[in-house]
């Protein structure tokens, strides 16, 4: 099947409004619905259980909205790593991040929208709560929050070639999209402490636009916070693709070409047997 551009910046953009508003709207519930004064000890909402395990579902409804007409990249960084490793042409990298900016930007205002009469209740000056929509570090400086999205994202990256790659995984295209939420998962309960496990652009970026341009106080800009999860993960990315590729997916490959039906090898027959 072809789409027109059109077609693919409205898919990504809808994949990616559904990824911030269940992602958002997680953290919101987690944040807003505390008790007041706050209760020392206290898990809201399930607390940080809930958040890892609301991303992920928010990036599997995601891939159900736009998978089959854009391929639900839904990150900046997936969509220049793919266009780096040569699997994705150049020339639509401009419109699947415009669609994945103007979604999460628009996914953050419908959350904001849905949960502003609590808001003005918890928040009223908007000064504490700009976390809902964005990341923030744990340690300051740019290289430690750095360092964790490169990481993060090289892993998201590689498992997300390694779960579509048919040599690597036949049958991973009926569960494929499960499989990439739990790598989301995995990486939000491993490693989301540092920075917020943004491991992609558009997730944080567009939500914090909408975060300063709706008021809110301490939103990253001005201490240059915003650039860690925007250049991290695009980093991150291209390393994880260029890693999977030469020490994973070549060697696949050229065993295929040699051996073909040996088992491990040739998907057909794996998936024949």
């Amino acid at each position: 099947m072809k789409f027109t551009t059109s077609q693919e910046f409205m898919a990504e953009l809808l994949g990616t409004m559904v990824l911030i508003l269940f992602g958002v709207g997680v953290v919101a519930m987690v944040v807003l619905f505390g008790s007041s004064p706050a209760i020392p000890g206290e898990v809201v909402k399930g607390g940080y259980t809930n958040i890892t395990l609301g991303w992920g579902f928010a990036v599997l409804m995601g891939i159900f909205i736009s998978g089959t007409i854009s391929g639900a990249h839904l990150n900046p960084a997936v969509t220049i790593a793919l266009a780096a490793t040569g699997r994705f042409p150049w020339s639509k990298v401009g419109h699947y991040i415009a669609g994945q900016m103007v979604g999460a930007f628009l996914g953050a205002a419908l959350v904001y929208a849905v949960y502003h009469a609590k808001w003005v209740g918890v928040d009223p000056g908007l000064a504490s709560t700009a976390g809902v929509f964005s990341t923030f570090p744990a340690v300051p400086g740019f290289w430690p929050g750095f360092i964790d999205q490169v990481v993060g994202t090289a892993l998201l990256m590689a498992l997300i070639l390694a779960i579509g790659d048919k040599l690597n995984n036949p049958l991973g295209a009926n569960w494929g999209g499960l499989a990439v939420a739990f790598v989301v998962m995995a990486i939000g309960m491993s490693f989301g402490g540092m920075h917020g496990y943004a491991i992609n652009p558009a997730r944080d970026l567009g939500p914090r636009l909408f975060s300063a341009l709706a008021g809110f106080k301490n939103t990253g800009f001005a201490d240059g916070v915003w650039l860690v999860p925007v250049i991290g993960p695009i980093v991150g990315a291209i390393v994880g693709a260029f890693i999977y590729d030469t020490f994973i997916g070549k060697p696949l490959l050229r065993a295929g070409e040699a051996h073909q039906g040996v088992q491990g090898v040739d998907p057909e027959y794996n998936v024949n047997r």
